[in-house]
């Protein structure tokens, strides 16, 4: 099994900017690839960002580019999502998740999912 940890969410006015962190442990060579989530009540969860394990390649979505930049650390078993120039509708609780087979940004892709870290953005 993967267990996935998330950490760094908070609060920060809008044009700030946070860095969380998801610290992946267990048979974590079954890891392909790890994304970025968000979800806000009542909404769908949206993919936002993955990146590829071995070649750092990585996917974003349009809500996202620009702004958030994903970034994997393997000897620490950890990704990292950098967050800028955030916006009240950035505020969400934020998902890492890992999958094994096709990176994309469908929840289906994804095996192994973290509790979650809220994002407050405040205008």
């Amino acid at each position: 099994q993967v267990q996935l940890v998330e950490s760094g969410g908070g609060s920060v006015q809008a044009g700030g900017a946070l860095r969380l962190s998801c610290a992946a442990s267990g048979v974590t060579w079954r890891i392909a690839f790890t994304g970025w989530f968000r979800q806000v009540p009542g909404k769908e969860r949206e993919g936002i960002a993955s990146i590829w394990t071995a070649t750092g390649a990585t996917s974003y979505a349009d809500s996202v580019k620009g702004r958030f930049t994903i970034s994997r650390d393997n000897a620490k078993n950890t990704v990292y999502l950098q967050m800028n120039s955030l916006k009240p509708e950035d505020s969400a609780v934020y998902y890492c998740a890992a999958g094994r087979t096709f990176m994309s940004l469908a929840q289906n892709a994804y095996d192994y999912w973290g509790q979650g870290t809220q994002v407050t953005v405040s205008s």
